[in-house]
């Protein structure tokens, strides 16, 4: 592990809302009306941008805002593994679901060859962020958790023919993170968030009851997930911080699960060996701070109390308050302060406005000044 003081007190999970030009010449590069260098153009152009708004906010970890993906997940799970396809088809239980009642499909992908890596789109994407950011600030790269393509699909959407045991396709896909991290760490990457959108939802009645239905148990999913993700972990070279992020879904606004971290918490703080946790807790679907007794010394803890699925500002005062109430049950030098989850964790965002967006990042900033001084 790095000595570095990742996480930092005021944080952030990773993507922005994405600038309306870059929409729009992504939909003309999906309409065949854009190249690719055309399109990168303007992608380079909206990263300088984003990079440069999150220094004068304050931040001390900067990402690219995931400007160069469709969804958090893609520029690993299928653009840098061979294998892997994914497509938007997930209903029922699975879809997601905003405080309307709205529901949209979640994306499910589908194991159909040996999963290998290949060289990553993140190396390039990351030497671009880093010759951005000023000296004494940190670049971050986010990738997908580990769990994400079995936890979506499933035994049934893994090929049996390639990988009649289960043990061959988590060997694999350890194997893929190990040499994409020892690559990102050779172009200079210090700082990586693993965006594990699995273990939370495990919480949830109707989750569990899903899995259920496919022959999954959800505590057995507990022990295999938390293994590999202290495999993946393992791999990381000396020198390089790994944090995880928690969420129960972030879609335009729409969550996929509720339930608190109550039945995962000893495993997840005592068993998983990572020294950061991002945790979702801007809403009563992510449940008490109770089960942040189980943290141990020298875990920090990156509270998620400003939300990033609507456009509300939080009262600064409410915010220090579930702070002062979260320090009850762990040390204040052991908590930071972050939004829940990204802006756009797909490439439409989340609704709010860039402005709503900014003065979010804003508060967090401010308030972690006021209660660490820093």
């Amino acid at each position: 592990m790095s000595s570095s003081a990742a996480p930092f007190r005021a944080e952030h999970v990773g993507s922005f809302l994405r600038p309306a030009n870059l929409l729009d010449a992504r939909a003309k590069r999906e309409a065949g009306e854009m190249s690719d260098a055309e399109l990168r153009a303007v992608e380079d152009a909206a990263i300088r941008d984003v990079v440069a708004l999150q220094v004068e906010l304050g931040l001390k970890s900067i990402t690219d805002g995931e400007f160069r993906r469709s969804t958090y997940s893609d520029s690993f799970t299928t653009a840098g593994l061979d294998g892997v396809t994914a497509e938007f088809k997930g209903e029922g239980r699975w879809a997601y679901q905003d405080r309307h009642g709205h529901k949209t499909a979640a994306r499910i992908p589908t194991v159909t060859g040996r999963i290998v890596w290949h060289a990553s789109k993140n190396v390039a994407d990351f030497e671009f962020l880093k010759s951005l950011v000023p000296e004494g600030l940190l670049p971050k790269i986010t990738l997908p958790g580990p769990a994400y393509i079995h936890y979506r699909g499933g035994r049934e959407h893994i090929d049996r023919e390639v990988y009649p045991d289960l043990d061959g396709f988590w060997s694999d896909l350890v194997t893929a993170y190990h040499r994409e991290m020892r690559a990102l760490f050779d172009a200079g990457c210090r700082y990586i968030q693993l965006d594990e959108t699995s273990l939370a939802k495990l919480g949830d009645p109707k989750i569990r009851d899903g899995l259920a239905e496919r022959g999954d148990d959800w505590e057995d999913l507990l022990e295999i997930y938390t293994d590999a993700i202290n495999a993946v972990v393992a791999g990381a070279p000396d020198g390089m911080d790994v944090g995880i992020h928690l969420c129960r879904g972030n879609n335009q606004g729409h969550w996929q699960a509720a339930g608190g971290y109550d039945a995962i918490a000893r495993a997840l703080f005592r068993k998983v060996d990572i020294g950061g946790y991002f945790l979702e807790y801007d809403s009563p679907r992510a449940g008490t701070f109770a089960p942040l007794a189980e943290v141990p010394e020298g875990k920090k803890i990156v509270l998620g109390l400003v939300t990033t699925k609507s456009a509300e500002i939080e009262e600064r005062v409410a915010v220090r308050a579930r702070i002062e109430e979260a320090a009850k049950i762990v040390p204040l030098d052991q908590l930071c302060l972050s939004p829940q989850c990204g802006f756009a964790s797909s490439f439409q965002g989340n609704p709010l406005g860039v402005d709503q967006q900014n003065a979010k990042i804003r508060l967090v900033v401010e308030i972690a000044e006021e209660v660490w001084g820093a």
